[in-house]
């Protein structure tokens, strides 16, 4: 009688194994809302089989997921979508029929939607990411114009009155540039002469655009230190300080390249960079080492032909990263990734971020230790546009428990965001603009 038990108990038990085995459980949901683009991430132990199609009248997303169980952490999805996100009104959970769960986003506007999976990488498991981007793609030339008005207090040259707005300005009158006055006309200038420069408001009275990079974002935390501060949080707060302060000098404005935590491709930090005609890129990190005495602030350029170190190697090669983790859509090409470096374009603009870097590093030494008394290179994805001279700073050692108190302060973070304008200010000063951006188009 015992035997037969036994073997009754072990045949539900292998009855009700397979269905055990097919339930996914869905261990982390996250949602990062932008005005770029909303992120929504489900995470598991098991990859997860999915359909994703849409509805119209009223706009919706509908996904179908097969095997995955309906718990407290699914159901959480519901109350994670805010009310200021750009794209996404409310999410509904429900079971669809056996074996399936069905997830319905309520949509405020018509978008494009992209969904795909990630294998485990770092602490993530398994995840199915959703990018909704909006039907028409924001300009971020237009959204840097944004709120209306906010342009008042910056010199734009017109030809009169009635002139329209800054957006519909000809290409070669839409900025106005900081150069230093020797720059445009010295004192031996023929009035001629002078006439001729004051006929290029191109390259007399254009304004300089700063791409400010803060590192990492949304799901890729990048580095932390030992008392729980993010690299994310701390090279956002940093961006933003700079964009301040280069927003209060006359000729510059700032671009913030992410102004939330969310992920940014690397290759799309780039191109943002390329469609606002940057005159700069300046990349902000905050570094980690495997040992807690490591300090002070560095500056890298792009190399063309290797790491000057193994540390600059080492570093590059963690940075680029940045796509595994943060989670990047293979199905959609990246030209500037898969790009080898260009041709003496290429070799000028690397020759610029090395003029950029050491007055960079100059101001940054006069705030904080060095860590590197030189510019070093290494292959870094984010600096590989071919026109805009780019650097990335890596500000402190957040795994220094001295510095993650230090970039975790707020007068800290305005020195260092001083000291990088600094920087920019002295590469001006030696090296004025003119219209780089424009003969590298024509």
């Amino acid at each position: 009688m015992h035997n037969i038990v036994a073997k009754l108990i072990t045949l539900l038990i292998l009855l009700w194994l397979p269905n055990a085995q097919a339930s996914i459980v869905i261990s982390s949901t996250r949602v990062w809302p932008a005005q770029e683009y909303t992120r929504l991430t489900l995470e598991s132990k098991q990859p997860i089989h999915y359909n994703l199609f849409t509805v119209k009248n009223p706009e919706r997303l509908v996904i179908d997921l097969e095997d995955v169980e309906i718990n407290g952490t699914l159901n959480e999805l519901v109350n994670k979508v805010g009310n200021d996100d750009p794209y996404i009104k409310s999410v509904r959970v429900g079971r669809f029929k056996p074996g399936v769960v069905r997830l319905v986003l309520d949509l405020k506007t018509e978008v494009k939607p992209q969904l795909f999976s990630l294998n485990p990488v770092a602490e993530y498991g398994h995840r199915l990411v959703l990018d909704i981007y909006p039907a028409a793609p924001v300009d971020p030339l237009m959204a840097l114009l944004q709120p209306a008005g906010e342009l008042a207090s910056v010199p734009v040259i017109r030809a009169d009155k009635s002139t329209p707005p800054l957006p519909n300005l000809p290409e070669t009158s839409r900025h106005t540039e900081m150069i230093p006055a020797s720059a445009v006309q010295s004192p031996s200038t023929t009035p001629d002469r002078a006439r001729t420069v004051k006929s290029r408001p191109e390259i007399s009275t254009r304004i300089l655009f700063i791409a400010i990079d803060a590192g990492h974002g949304g799901e890729d935390p990048g580095a932390h230190g030992r008392d729980g501060t993010f690299e994310k949080n701390v090279t956002l707060a940093i961006a933003r300080k700079l964009k301040d302060l280069v927003d209060d000098t006359p000729g510059l404005r700032g671009v913030l390249i992410r102004d939330g935590d969310y992920f940014v491709p690397l290759g799309g930090r780039v191109a943002k960079a390329r469609q606002l005609h940057a005159d700069l890129f300046i990349s902000i990190h905050a570094d980690a080492f495997i040992r807690p005495d490591a300090r002070g602030s560095s500056v890298f350029a792009l190399s063309e032909h290797g790491a000057t170190s193994t540390a600059a190697r080492w570093l590059a090669k963690k940075e680029n990263e940045a796509d595994l983790i943060g989670g990047v859509n293979i199905a959609v090409k990246d030209p500037y990734l898969a790009r080898t470096l260009l041709d003496l374009s290429q070799t000028a603009t690397i020759s610029d971020s090395l003029k950029l870097g050491k007055h960079m590093l100059g101001e940054l030494g006069s705030m904080n230790t060095l860590h590197r008394g030189f510019v070093e290179q290494a292959g870094f994805a984010v600096l590989k546009s071919p026109d805009i001279p780019s650097v990335l700073v890596e500000t402190a050692f957040i795994s220094n428990p001295t510095e993650e108190r230090n970039l975790n302060d707020a007068d800290y973070q305005e020195k260092l965001a001083r000291a990088i304008l600094g920087g920019i200010k002295r590469y001006f000063a030696h090296n004025p603009a003119l219209s780089r951006q424009r003969l590298a188009q024509n």
